[in-house]
């Protein structure tokens, strides 16, 4: 199993680590820390050597930090964690802060009404994000210190970094050579007038020199950082343990190899002007560089928008994972009413009906399985403690992928466990409208998610509802489920281009009773005149064909157009998968696909 559902942390352990931490802070003359979950990479997964957060505080969510000082610890997390966290937490030594509507540099104000002096670690945090904090909280008197990693002292048995070997990643995939990947970029920065960039974010390095790794659960990625110069070559800063001599073949003459402690050195021997990117790469970066300039990672949107090569394969394995979606969702319904099953058995049992394609490399990200109340948890992952019965009456909300070497998929579907409550039914109908409006859109280029997000939240909003996460998220092809700079939310985003993938996730959770969530895959078409119109727009070509459940439709709530398009879609599933299942999970699929 990829999944595992042991109890790595816990709320005991946090109030000796915290005492310990403050002892640090005292021998340092400063008055707090800051922990944030992240390690040099920046990215949403973290090796076990970094997760810092999880070890002072047992919060173990993809997204949050804490200040620690001598008197109080703040554990900042933003609305997908209000519950986790109090679950988590020692709440007699961290206090939850939602964020981020509340800001770190208003509560250290607070905190600190006297000022004081804050350390962090600058391979932890970006330039913007130190430049905007110390600006603020300067105001006030309090101050902050670059140190070495405090919580590194105190963690005695902090686990080595991960030393998993590199893979070259198959042209059939790719679409494209490292070579002509490095050729297009390098000289996209010469023409910036740049002599080289600094690449500190593992998919972008994976991304241009076609290799994938194995340094992070579900994220096929190797810790690593680069330096790509104008003329094309690039100097690759890796644990020499993770290369071989296949590796160094593929890469070719291009590419150095040094050893990854070199990076720092290097850095600060680049006379020229080299980019750096303020928003992801850390602090650390740019104070050692002697002319840096501001531009972000030349990587990250060429990355973002997928070749055709790639966006077949990612047809593909979503083809592949849409089967294995089906035969699961046909066991479910005939297994879940008999109330034995538990929250642990559904999620082993989906990667089973994955690992059985043959093709699965990985789980895209830990199985979300809530069931009623647990549903509510937006991010909630089952444990051996949380683990709960599968019970007749209620929803149980899936969220799900699988990494393929030609693709990456991302799935959620709510199903009704026998008869549910009419209230869980409407809740779901209205998020069904708002994933239908996204589905179904069309814009002129030039817009963000930013301008889509309204669709998915209309009707809810209407009933007085909302859900307090984004609606989409960028996807990688055969790299991380999440990825920018795309995404559909609140949030202001660069513009949404052709070749762009996105999910397509609208929600609603109502605490102690449910949560409701379906999610698609989505990929941007090139722009095209719509007939009748007059301007070329940007549409969605799905990617994501399983069975979204009628038990939980209201169908008098769905308009006319959008009865014709479930029931559209449900046919394409059906005529695009039907010959890839077995016959007892073809008769179930005909059902479930039924016109409504």
């Amino acid at each position: 199993m990829f999944q595992t559902f042991s109890v790595t942390t816990s709320p005991d352990a946090g109030p000796s680590r915290l005492a310990k931490l403050r002892e640090t802070l005292k021998a340092e003359h400063v008055d707090g820390f800051l922990i944030p979950r992240a390690d040099a990479h920046f990215g949403e997964n973290v090796a076990p050597g970094s997760e810092r957060l999880a070890w002072l505080t047992g919060f173990t969510g993809s997204a949050g930090f804490c200040a620690a000082l001598l008197d109080k610890a703040g554990v900042f997390i933003d609305g997908r964690y209000t519950l986790q966290v109090r679950s988590q937490v020692d709440l007699n030594s961290f206090t939850p802060v939602p964020h981020p509507d509340v800001k770190l540099s208003d509560w250290l104000i607070e905190a600190l009404p006297q000022g004081g002096t804050v350390a962090f670690d600058p391979w932890l945090h970006s330039f913007d994000e130190i430049e905007k904090l110390e600006t603020t909280i300067g105001e006030h008197g309090i101050s902050l210190r670059k140190s070495d990693n405090l919580i590194d002292r105190v963690w005695a048995d902090r686990p080595e970094p991960p030393k998993g070997k590199i893979q070259p990643h198959p042209l059939k995939f790719a679409g494209e050579t490292s070579e002509s990947k490095c050729q297009r970029i390098g000289e996209g920065l010469a023409e910036k007038d740049l002599n080289a960039a600094a690449l500190t974010l593992p998919d972008s390095i994976a991304w241009l020199l076609n290799i994938r790794g194995s340094d992070i659960t579900n994220t096929p990625v190797a810790l690593c950082f680069a330096i790509l110069h104008a003329d094309g070559s690039v100097d690759l800063f890796v644990d020499p343990d993770k290369c071989d001599d296949v590796l160094r073949a593929h890469l070719g003459n291009n590419v150095r190899l040094l050893p990854q402690h070199e990076f720092a050195e290097s850095l600060a021997n680049l006379t020229g002007k080299t980019a750096v990117d303020r928003d992801t790469a850390p602090i650390a970066v740019s104070d050692l560089l002697q002319n840096p300039v501001w531009e972000a990672d030349p990587c990250i949107l060429p990355k973002a928008c997928k070749n055709p090569t790639e966006i077949a394969g990612t047809r593909a394995a979503h083809i592949r994972d849409a089967a294995a979606m089906a035969e699961f969702l046909c066991w479910l319904e005939a297994t879940a009413p008999s109330g034995t099953l538990t929250e642990i058995d559904v999620v082993q049992k989906l990667e089973t009906f994955r690992r059985n394609t043959n093709a699965l490399k990985d789980i895209s990200f830990e199985t979300i399985c809530g069931s009623g109340p647990n549903g509510a948890i937006v991010h909630y992952r089952v444990d051996e403690n949380s683990n709960r019965r599968v019970q007749t009456g209620e929803t149980l909300l899936v969220d799900s992928g699988g990494q393929y070497e030609d693709g990456t998929t991302d799935i959620t579907r709510t199903v009704a466990v026998g008869e549910v409550p009419v209230k869980a039914k409407r809740a779901n109908t209205l998020v069904l409208k708002g994933m239908i409006a996204i589905t179904r859109a069309r814009w002129p280029e030039g817009l963000s998610g930013r301008d889509l997000d309204g669709f998915a939240r209309m009707a809810l909003w209407q009933a007085g509802m909302d859900y307090d996460h984004g609606t989409g998220h960028g996807v990688g092809a055969y790299l991380g489920v999440h990825e920018g700079p795309q995404s559909i939310s609140r949030r202001p985003t660069p513009p949404l281009e052709t070749g762009m993938i996105v999910s397509n996730e609208p929600g609603h959770y109502k605490e102690g009773a449910y949560g409701i969530r379906i999610e698609n895959l989505l990929v941007i078409t090139p722009p095209t005149i719509p007939d009748g119109g007059d301007r070329k727009m940007l549409g969605f070509e799905t990617l994501t064909f399983v069975p979204i459940d009628r038990h939980l439709i209201l169908a008098e709530m769905l308009t006319t157009n959008e009865r014709n398009w479930l029931n559209a879609y449900h046919a394409e599933v059906f005529e695009k998968i039907n010959a890839l299942v077995t016959a007892d999970t073809r008769a179930w699929l005909k059902s479930a696909c039924a016109p409504i």
